[in-house]
């Protein structure tokens, strides 16, 4: 009887914290993520022309 009472509880509990957020913060986080994984790749690939200039190697 305990355990289901328990089982009772965490869902409520779960259920209570499907809170979403504003459209806003939503759009404002992916647009965060997106422009930093487009800097992360734009700074892979300035190492990579780096390390092909210093091996003697030309990018056009």
């Amino acid at each position: 009887m305990a355990i289901v009472q328990n089982q009772e509880k965490i869902m409520s509990i779960s259920e209570a914290k499907t809170v979403t957020n504003p459209l806003w913060k939503r759009l404002l986080w992916l647009v965060a993520i997106w422009g930093g994984s487009v800097l992360a790749l734009g700074c892979v690939s300035m190492l990579f022309r780096l390390l092909m200039t210093a091996a003697g190697l030309k990018s056009h």
